[in-house]
């Protein structure tokens, strides 16, 4: 069965470039990114690896722990991490799940039998606080993902986590946003005293709350 959104992620154990962890007590309290590669020495997983090494500080400040996962061997990650520093320019600085037997995959429904009945796609999944799924988005495995736009997304789920608010199309922070229409006006005077700009009685603009 498919995970949705709003799902609580599934617990696992597993051995990692960081140490054996038990997945949910690893991201006790905290957001959190897993996200997926078919196997070691792929050409476009390293490069996803890579960058994501270099967004990490963009992820610390946001209190997001990041995991990758490979349906690969624990014995085999050192030396593509070491790939990983000579072509991409940096180290990997979070921890890589060694899945050599596809557990991890299967109980995140990361292989698509249609696209390939043993490799996964690139899934990438956003975990809230209370360990529930909040995003979920599935790219084929040709084409590479842009963690540019989950950090955008990360930015909007705290946000509105935090606010009665909704984030308008290709939003970034900082940006203008949307009071939810289950706020009535009075509500919307107390949480907004600076007020808004109605275009109409189900839209309307608000600069973005801080905190």
């Amino acid at each position: 069965m498919a995970i949705l959104i709003g799902d609580i992620a599934p617990d696992f154990e597993a051995d990692t470039t960081e140490g054996r962890i038990r997945f949910h007590d690893y991201i006790d309290g905290h957001w959190a990114v897993l996200f997926s590669h078919p196997k070691n020495y792929t050409p476009v997983c390293t490069t996803e690896l890579g960058y994501t090494a270099k967004l990490k500080p963009e992820f610390d400040k946001r209190g997001v722990k990041v995991l990758g996962l490979s349906v690969d061997k624990l014995e085999n990650h050192e030396g593509w991490a070491a790939d990983i520093e000579e072509t991409q320019g940096t180290k990997l600085n979070f921890p890589l799940i060694a899945d050599h037997n596809g557990e991890v995959a299967r109980k995140y429904d990361m292989i698509h039998p249609n696209a390939n009945d043993t490799l996964t796609v690139r899934s990438v999944f956003v975990i809230g606080p209370d360990k529930k799924v909040k995003l979920k988005i599935e790219y084929p495995a040709s084409t590479g993902r842009n963690f540019d736009e989950v950090l955008r997304v990360i930015d909007s789920l705290q946000l509105t986590a935090r606010h009665q608010v909704a984030t308008p199309v290709n939003w970034k922070s900082g940006e203008d946003v949307i009071i939810v229409p289950a706020v009535s006006d009075e509500a919307a005077r107390s949480k907004f005293p600076q007020g808004w700009k109605t275009l109409k009685p189900y839209l309307r603009i608000v600069p973005q709350p801080q905190g």
